[in-house]
């Protein structure tokens, strides 16, 4: 089992910055590194969306949704089990419960597929003001 666990969210102007961060630990047998590791986000009244995902080992490769490219950055510290979101020139259209989620290997459409990640953590709320 991997537990994860998000913070960072809070109330932030539109045009502000703020960095997610996800603390992964538990017993799996597998090395944290070995995750690729998802951002999502659920807006009130609306399904979980896909923000972006970091590549397992060094976090190489990253992919984004549309809608935040240019503005959020993923990033992972394996020495600290972490993975981050930084995201920049916020708008009120970004404000969502944020997660994380563990993903043991992907490929293609899979990365960005929820129900592909199995370990998902409890949400941090992120609200734009304007």
């Amino acid at each position: 089992q991997v537990q994860l666990v998000e913070s960072g969210g809070g109330l932030v102007q539109a045009g502000g910055s703020l960095r997610l961060s996800c603390a992964a630990s538990g017993r799996s047998g597998r090395s944290f590194s070995n995750y690729v590791m998802g951002w999502f986000r659920q807006a009130p009244g609306k399904e979980r969306e896909f923000v972006g995902f970091v590549s397992s080992m060094t976090g190489s490769t990253t992919r984004y949704a549309d809608s935040v490219k240019g503005r959020f950055a993923i990033s992972r510290d394996n020495g600290r089990n972490t993975v981050y979101l930084q995201m920049n020139s916020l708008k009120r259209e970004d404000t969502a419960a944020y997660y994380c989620a563990a993903q043991r290997g992907c490929s293609g459409s899979g990365c960005y597929d929820g129900s592909r990640y199995q370990y998902w953590g409890q949400g941090t709320q992120v609200t734009v003001s304007s």
